[in-house]
């Protein structure tokens, strides 16, 4: 049988008795032989057993993701906001993070209503019909494969750029102009909600799986390339550097790279687990006990939209100053 491969944690009582013997890779809690009593225990902390052997399934409160990704929407909100307000941010590196930022958002998003929907009908506050929450499913399937896309593409293309921006400092703005980063920003999101619907149309085919971990794979070659060839060259060109001018320009160009080095590393570490488990999907479906420990992998999923905003204001003190002016407008607008 073909494992399912919705994104969306959420699942009817009718599909979990159905599918009990898939395994999941998207949103969803792991199917096992105890699903009844997984589904008494999940509003708590809770470690039951998965199977009769050493596997343990770890249940989290559904108010945890929803806290966790309402600080990630308010966050990437703020870098947006951050980036429009300030005119010396409007460069296509920090449209490409503010991109970036959106991308984190339609995770954070589609975590909280998910949430919210998922709360309203376990407390009898909301009736929905297997049709409007299959909808719903659609739709947040979507937007968190959206966001992987877009996010894999965005920091790919913040890396190309970071390359042109060392290695062809001179021409740096004749190459990389504001259309051009317009135009590459277009494509990408047109490419992204293309993709991510044709992978939820099929979503039972491993093909899907295999395109979305080939990928991943192909982007951080890539960037791994890029940046390995940036580091080295960098330092054999600081030796031979004279001129002041020219060797700030360059600490500027190394400074967005390390930013984009870190943020990369960020989201190998936290999608990582994530395409692992999609890995093991195809190579190893006996691996059980992997599976078991999913919603850790979900919410290291939601710490990458949380993390992001924090090491843009961290490397940028431009950034940093205008993220610092928004919070206190908004503080003193409330008050």
């Amino acid at each position: 049988m073909v494992p399912n491969t919705r994104i969306s944690r959420h699942q009817s009582r009718e599909e979990k008795m159905n599918d009990t013997s898939q395994l999941t890779f998207g949103m969803k809690e792991p199917e096992n032989s105890h699903i009844d009593s997984l589904e008494n225990s999940t509003n708590n902390f809770s470690i039951g057993d998965q199977n009769s052997t050493t596997c343990a399934q770890i249940m989290i409160p559904h108010e945890l993701f929803f806290t966790l990704g309402l600080i990630s929407l308010i966050e990437n909100i703020l870098v947006v906001l951050a980036i429009i307000k300030n005119r010396n941010l409007h460069s296509p590196m920090y449209y490409f993070i503010c991109c970036l930022a959106v991308s984190d958002m339609l995770v954070s998003v589609s975590n909280v209503v998910e949430t919210m929907f998922m709360l309203l009908t376990e407390h009898g506050l909301l009736v929905g019909t297997p049709s409007m929450m299959e909808h719903l499913d659609n739709i947040i399937d979507i937007m968190i494969c959206s966001s992987v896309v877009s996010s894999l593409s965005f920091l790919s293309t913040i890396a190309a750029d970071r390359y042109i921006t060392i290695f062809y400092a001179l021409r740096y703005h004749s190459i990389m102009t504001t259309q051009r980063a317009v135009v590459v920003i277009a494509i990408i999101w047109m490419a992204s909600t293309v993709s991510s619907t044709l992978f939820i149309a099929y979503h039972n085919d491993n093909a899907v799986i295999v395109c979305l971990v080939t990928f991943f794979c192909i982007t951080l070659i890539f960037n791994a390339v890029l940046y390995l060839h940036m580091f080295i060259m960098a330092h054999l060109h600081s030796r031979r550097i004279i001129v002041f001018q020219k060797s700030r320009r360059q600490a500027t160009s190394m400074k967005g790279a390390i930013t984009l080095t870190i943020l990369l590393g960020v989201f190998i570490v936290c999608w990582g687990p994530f395409f692992l488990h999609l890995i093991l999907i195809l190579t190893c479906q006996t691996c059980t006990c992997f599976f078991s420990y999913f919603n850790l992998y979900l919410i290291l999923i939601i710490c990458n939209s949380l993390i992001d905003p924090l090491i843009y204001a961290y490397r940028s003190q431009e950034l940093r100053k205008t993220l610092k002016e928004l919070v206190l407008c908004s503080v003193c607008f409330t008050m």
